[in-house]
């Protein structure tokens, strides 16, 4: 059994992708992906929270802070991948599991033991990536 928590936000970027599988998405083009991340613990902590919504909310912002309004292709970071939604996802779950190891989501933090970060792409089209979290 697990308790979650979700937060939501979004990023607008631009980048394009190399193999003829991506079709006309090979040009330069825009996205614009909504960005839920999932907290989730096994047992609320003290004050029956899973996490502070306002701090999950601060480091999602915070973790997407660096690609919003971006043209990602110029990043160095993403040199020779294709930053697909896919990969996209997992690029977020570090960067949020990297915040709750550092302890920026405050004591409810240290509780938690999962994370999972979708991006939807549209209504009909999204990826996520999920993972485990030591327990702070």
């Amino acid at each position: 059994m697990m308790h979650s928590v979700g937060v939501r936000d979004h990023i607008m970027i631009a980048h394009s992708f190399v193999g003829e599988s991506f079709g006309p998405a090979q040009q330069l083009h825009g996205a614009t992906y909504v960005v839920d991340a999932e907290f989730r613990r096994r047992q609320l902590d003290e004050a029956g929270l899973v996490v502070d919504i306002g701090l999950a909310s601060q480091a999602l912002r915070e973790a997407l802070a660096s690609l919003n309004y971006r043209n990602i292709d110029l990043l160095p970071e993403f040199a020779g991948r294709n930053t697909t939604t896919e990969f996209l996802a997992r690029v977020v779950f570090e960067r949020l599991a990297a915040s709750i190891r550092d302890g920026r989501l405050g004591a409810p933090g240290r509780g938690l033991t999962g994370l999972r970060i979708t991006l939807h792409e549209s209504h009909i089209a999204w990826a996520s990536f999920e993972g485990e979290l030591a327990p702070g």
